[in-house]
């Protein structure tokens, strides 16, 4: 490696001092030259005032943290047993070239908590969650995420399929880039692509940044529905899905945050840079599932998982009491009577 390109991995990670270069060197040197000096950090998706970007280093702890996350540790912790990371969800970028194509209901349509569409963003070589093109196989989530940022305009569906010329979708939420939604997000007791109802693009970490050093948002995070409180889900949630844990467990719409004493050292860099974000900007519960962290798909990035040497399984030291949960505000009791604000 040359002085020349050591010193633009500096500028880039925004280290500058000599001690931090060296406490990155080895993420660092994963980390193709080539690549790196052309990757820009990703923009903001909403402005200032998101809660997805809110510094909670010193957010107050939820008095019931304590019990919360004593009782998922004894209910197992994580969905596999320890913390795993899936990349299959991509997320695609809209440019003025891009072609729009004639939106349909698709079955089970979520009629309240859709927002009406009759067109939708299609990138050429793009694809639904988990593929390589827009067929959606049965029994598959497919969510499909394109960002729009000409028009300012977040696309995300669920269950997405493109056929015969037109995509159709159980449920479509279309998010306005250029707005601060306030706590009651899209409306309550509305869902979106994802179980609380929250967009999910802006919560997905990413290859690039990784490779830049730093993560500037809250993450996402899922646990299996009989660890999420039924029947309740706090702010910045507005829905809640089908959870069916008990009054100990945690609501959906909770923020969690690494505790300020872990450890970094037992984690690899890259790892780090994700462990650092969690305990800056917390991590959101948003949906039931297994592998509890979800990751852009690197097939739209310009760095690889690879080129940090960064796997599904280097977050798995990171164990549920290594969390505290955050101040939960009141819980709000599903009924599932959405209607969508304007």
């Amino acid at each position: 490696m040359t002085h020349r390109k050591r010193a633009l991995f500096i500028a880039i990670l925004g280290i500058g001092a000599s001690a931090g270069y060296f406490g990155y060197h080895s993420h660092i040197d994963n980390v193709r030259a080539a690549k790196l000096e052309h990757i820009v950090a990703p923009k903001p998706f909403f402005p200032p005032g998101s809660p997805w970007t809110q510094d909670v280093s010193h957010a107050p702890v939820d008095p019931q943290s304590s019990a919360i996350i004593g009782w998922l540790a004894d209910a197992g912790g994580w969905g596999t047993g320890k913390m795993r990371v899936d990349f299959s969800l991509r997320v695609l970028q809209a440019n003025a070239n891009t072609p729009f194509v004639p939106f349909q209901k698709g079955p089970g349509f979520y009629e309240a908590d859709s927002d009406k569409i009759s067109v939708f963003p299609l990138p050429p070589s793009g694809g639904v969650e988990g593929h390589t093109d827009y067929k959606c196989p049965e029994q598959s989530d497919c969510h499909l995420i394109v960002v729009d940022r000409g028009h300012g305009k977040l696309y995300e569906a669920f269950v997405a399929n493109y056929e015969g010329g037109i995509l159709s979708a159980t449920d479509v939420a279309l998010w306005n880039l250029n707005r601060v939604y306030p706590p009651d997000g899209r409306g309550d007791q509305c869902t979106s692509t994802d179980a609380a109802g929250f967009p999910i693009a802006p919560l997905l970490f990413n290859a690039d940044e990784l490779a830049l050093g730093h993560i500037d948002h809250a993450i996402r995070f899922i646990l299996p529905n009989p660890r999420i409180r039924a029947h309740v889900f706090v702010h910045p949630a507005t829905h809640a899905g089908a959870p069916r844990g008990p009054v100990t467990a945690p609501p959906m719409g909770a923020r969690f945050r690494l505790k300020a004493s872990y450890d970094m050292s037992q984690l690899t860099p890259a790892a780090q840079v994700v462990a650092h974000a969690m305990q800056k900007y917390g991590m959101f519960l948003s949906d039931g599932g297994n592998i509890a962290l979800t990751a852009q798909s690197d097939a739209d990035t310009t760095a690889k998982y690879s080129d940090m040497d960064f796997t599904t399984h280097d977050l798995a030291d990171l164990k549920i009491t290594d969390f505290e949960v955050l101040n939960l505000g009141t819980p709000i009791r599903l009924t599932d009577e959405c209607v969508l604000k304007p």
